[in-house]
């Protein structure tokens, strides 16, 4: 392969991020990329578990050729060969997040020429990464506007730090770049309901989850709203909770979650995920900050423009955009609005 791009893994944000939008876009679009100062900002720099397995996935689904893929590495090189389909199955061994790595490949799973089935083990509902119920309610829900036609399951739930969860993704391929969709979200339209998860795992997850989801609906009910809360005891190595919302517009849906941890448990685990649904339907936004950063390499592959309304910019969306456009050559821009929302455009091929 003649050209090899180079990522500095230490700009912006300077986190998986950039490794996994590096390696699953040069698997998707057939191009060299060499990833330097990986995690360089991240209190233990370098590959860790979950990101080792996202890199091999890339590789994985493109009969790539790796260098570089160890613990600790500060610099990995992935050389695509032709995009792969097919049933794929990975582990991640630690409680690392099994949804990022399905995200990474998601790309050019998408582009093959035919239907892909994966397995993912490790952790299903991690601090800093997306939730199981928010990928698959919210994420893969926005990523259909692109016509990405993808679908998760739930096998068994992995909190951290023991993980022993598992996820599958059902993909179909496209067989080209032509095939997929812009993305328009410019527009939510009007409210029509907000539902929820408060879900727990461990012996005492049944009690967990009803305590969680009665303050849920107690705080949006002083907020005058109606959710419909499901309360799920989830199957799981180590015990856990996760509040998740999701609230259905006209013509989008956004996503807030929280999760529980050593120093986070009851009713502060409900309020942060409240806090976040609460500010979002205040906001002008039309998708919510998180998915912003996550469809960005979904919008990467139309060959047409797309466009969508962001409820405030993070500096994970910001680092998305300037890899995509190191990556692909096209400028992504990011158009701040007066009441804090920002117009994200990428521009047609």
């Amino acid at each position: 392969m003649a050209k090899i791009i180079p990522i500095d893994g230490s700009q912006g944000e300077g986190g998986g991020q950039i490794l996994r939008t590096s390696v699953g876009l040069a698997a998707a679009f057939g191009v060299g990329v060499r990833v330097t100062n990986i995690r360089s900002k991240r209190p233990k720099p370098g590959l860790r578990a979950q990101h080792l397995a996202a890199v091999r996935a890339a590789a994985a689904v493109c009969n790539g050729t790796l260098s570089g893929d160890t613990i600790g590495s500060a610099e990995v090189s992935l050389i695509p060969g032709p995009l792969r389909q097919g049933q794929f199955a990975f582990d991640i061994g630690t409680a690392g997040s099994a949804l990022l790595v399905c995200q990474t490949i998601l790309p050019a799973l998408m582009l093959a020429d035919a239907d892909s089935d994966v397995t993912v083990r490790g952790g299903t509902h991690n601090p800093l990464a997306p939730c199981f119920e928010y990928v698959r309610d919210v994420f893969a829900v926005l990523a259909s506007t692109a016509n990405c036609q993808v679908y998760f399951e739930l096998d068994r739930a992995g909190f951290h730090p023991a993980g022993g969860g598992q996820v599958r993704m059902a993909v179909t391929g496209l067989g080209g770049r032509e095939g997929v969709e812009p993305i328009r979200l410019t527009s939510r339209g009007d409210l029509k309901y907000i539902e929820g998860v408060s879900a727990a795992g461990g012996t005492s997850s049944a009690d967990v989850a009803e305590r969680l989801g009665r303050h849920i609906v107690a705080r949006l009910a002083e907020a005058e709203h109606r959710p419909s809360i499901e309360q799920a005891a989830l199957e799981s190595d180590s015990p856990g909770a996760v509040a998740f919302l999701r609230a259905v517009f006209a013509r989008t849906v956004a996503g807030a979650m929280s999760l529980s941890g050593p120093d986070r448990f009851g009713d502060v685990v409900a309020d942060d995920a409240v806090d976040a649904m609460l500010a979002f339907v205040d906001s002008a936004g039309v998708v919510d900050c998180h998915a912003a950063d996550q469809l960005l390499p979904i919008a990467a592959l139309c060959l047409d423009e797309s466009r969508f309304v962001t409820e405030r910019v993070t500096r994970h969306l910001r680092t998305n955009a300037a890899v995509i456009q190191q990556l692909t050559g096209r400028t992504v821009t990011i158009a701040p609005g007066p009441d804090g929302a920002a117009t994200v455009t990428v521009p047609a091929v």
